[in-house]
C-alpha cells in the first residue's frame, strides 16, 4: 500500500501523513511499537505480583500468547504477514534493530524469571527463545485450526511447555547448542 491511499483511508491528504511519517515504513514501524508496547502491559500485568520465578515465567509466556491469540493481527503485523507472507521481511536496517530491541525487553520478563530459576544466562536466552517460538508456533496452528486434526488445546499444550521449561533448573545443557545457532543468520530471524 503506498502513502497516498493510507492517507486516504485514514482521511487526510498525503502531505499531512508525510508530516508525520516519512515513508510508509516508518508508519508500520510505529504501529508496531504501539503494538509491542501493548503487548508489554499485558505481560507485566499477568506477572506482576506472582509469588516465585516459576509462576512468573508461566504467566508472562501464557501472556504472550493470550495477547497474540486475542489480537492476531498484531501477530500477523509483528510477522510482516501482510507483506507477502512467511518470509524474512523487514522495514530499513535501523527500524528493524530498533524493534528488534524492544522486542527482546518485552520478552525480559520470561529471561528475567528464567534466570531467577537459577539458570546462567545463554540457557534463560535460550529458554525465553523456546517460549517465543513454541507460542508463535503455536498460534499459528490454532488459528489456522491445524491443532483441530489432533483434538487438543493450544493453550494447554503451551502451558505444559512452559511448566516443563521452568522445571529445568541448571540441569538443562541444550543450552549452548540452541544459541550456537545464533551466530548463523542463515539459521534464525532477524527480524522481529
Amino acid at each position: 500500500m503506498v502513502m497516498r491511499a493510507i492517507a486516504k483511508e485514514a482521511g487526510y491528504t498525503a502531505g499531512a501523513i508525510y508530516a508525520y511519517f516519512p515513508a510508509k515504513e516508518a508508519l508500520y514501524a510505529a504501529l508496531l511499537g504501539e503494538s509491542l508496547d501493548r503487548l508489554t502491559a499485558v505481560i507485566h500485568a499477568a506477572s506482576g505480583g506472582r509469588d516465585g520465578a516459576g509462576a512468573r515465567f508461566t504467566a508472562a509466556g501464557l501472556a504472550f500468547y493470550d495477547f497474540y491469540d486475542a489480537n492476531p493481527r498484531d501477530l500477523d503485523l509483528g510477522f510482516y504477514l501482510f507483506r507477502g507472507g512467511i518470509k524474512p521481511r523487514g522495514l530499513t536496517a535501523e527500524l528493524d534493530a530498533v524493534l528488534n530491541t524492544k522486542l527482546v525487553a518485552r520478552l525480559g520478563t520470561l529471561t528475567d524469571a528464567a534466570l531467577e530459576l537459577g539458570v546462567d544466562e545463554n540457557t534463560a536466552r535460550a529458554m525465553t527463545a523456546e517460549v517465543f517460538a513454541h507460542a508463535t508456533g503455536l498460534l499459528l496452528l490454532a488459528h489456522t485450526r491445524r491443532l483441530d486434526l489432533f483434538g487438543v488445546d493450544a493453550r494447554h499444550l503451551l502451558t505444559r511447555h512452559l511448566a516443563a521449561l521452568g522445571g529445568r533448573g541448571r540441569s538443562d545443557g541444550n543450552a549452548d547448542a540452541v544459541l550456537a545457532g545464533a551466530s548463523n543468520p542463515a539459521s534464525t530471524g532477524t527480524r522481529p
